[in-house]
């Protein structure tokens, strides 16, 4: 599991999927979010600007980050 940290009090989870390289450009991240791809916290997430925050988990294609 990879940990990023954020100095902000939430990230939105567009943003989050670009900023720790899990996709490669917002284009991709809205498709992947709108086809149920995304798992926020275990489960899946299809708003692409859902506030995350310390403690927050995101997974796609089997790669998980936690929010720091």
């Amino acid at each position: 599991m990879t940990e990023i940290k954020i100095d902000t009090e939430f990230i939105k989870l567009d943003a989050l999927l670009k900023f720790a390289n899990l996709v490669s450009s917002g284009g991709e991240a809205k498709i992947r979010i709108a086809e149920g791809e995304v798992q926020v916290n275990g489960a899946p997430c299809l708003m692409r600007g859902k506030k995350l925050r310390p403690g927050d988990t995101v997974t796609l294609d089997g790669e998980t980050v936690r929010i720091v």
